[in-house]
């Protein structure tokens, strides 16, 4: 299995959101219900690993908050990964929709549970698992840190027999001041459970592997633009499960990406 994240929409790439200021005195403009947003990237990354054989990628997706916490929305992205794999035609498309509830609590305390769905039409091949996967999340937050912890309730991204595998992701994202720059770094670990994942191993082709990255984003006049480095520990070379089309999907590389939210 060559997959993949999570979810932040447009902070399943690389943009680290920056924390708000304190608020003034007077009141401010009421943030929008429903917001859009889109970006260009140089390689789609998804939990370290390349969803479009690390060619560039066109995303973007609706989002709707309500005061109370409540979200939902919908994000696509072109991949090539499936299709790259022989495991399905047509597989162009991710396209992700989830809900959940996010809120403050205590002092600089925050919290995010949902749920997640990823989507990927095309035609399989007979026999082959669909990629296509349900999971939940659960996130708390302290300061410019956040732990998730993501479990899928199906099988993960067409690896059979791998319902209950998860993925732990611990996050950093700092503003610096009124710059409209913002620091990040990131640690996670993708573990892949069941007896598909097991024969891997047994073959010497772990798909459980960790994935890192740091990254710098700045916002000029609402144009966020930023780069990021990340690499993982996945297998490398001929054999391994992210080795596709001569591509090492999992290897260190730098992304460029620009965004927008409206």
């Amino acid at each position: 299995m060559q997959k993949k994240l999570l979810v932040a929409v447009l902070g399943t790439l690389f943009a680290m959101p920056a924390f708000a200021e304190d608020a003034p005195a007077a009141a401010a403009a009421p943030t929008p219900a429903v917001t859009s947003n889109v970006a260009l990237v140089t390689n789609y990354l998804y939990r370290g690993i390349s969803q479009t054989g690390t060619n560039p990628a066109l995303q973007g997706g609706f989002d709707y908050a309500h005061a109370s916490g409540f979200y939902a929305g919908a994000w696509g992205s072109n991949i090539s990964w499936i299709s790259d794999g022989g495991t399905a035609t047509g597989a162009s498309l991710e396209l992700d929709t989830y809900l959940g509830m996010k809120n403050a609590f205590a002092t600089d305390y925050s919290y995010d549970v949902g749920y997640l769905r990823y989507n990927y039409p095309g035609k399989y091949a007979a026999g082959a698992t669909k990629a296509d996967t349900d999971e939940l999340y659960a996130l708390v937050g302290y300061k410019w840190f956040t732990l998730k912890f993501s479990d899928s309730i199906s099988t993960l991204f067409g690896t059979a027999n791998s319902t209950g595998s998860t993925y732990i992701d611990l996050s950093a994202s700092y503003a610096i001041g009124d710059s409209g720059y913002t620091l990040g770094a990131h640690a996670g670990r993708q573990n892949i459970v069941g007896s598909t994942a097991d024969a891997s191993r047994a073959a010497g082709a772990d798909p459980s592997y960790s994935d890192y990255k740091v990254s710098v984003t700045k916002d000029f006049s609402g144009f966020l633009v930023g780069l990021a480095y990340s690499t993982t520990t996945a297998g490398t070379g001929a054999g391994q499960v992210n080795y596709v089309n001569g591509n090492d999907n999992g290897k260190g590389t730098a992304v460029l990406s620009l965004a927008r939210t409206f």
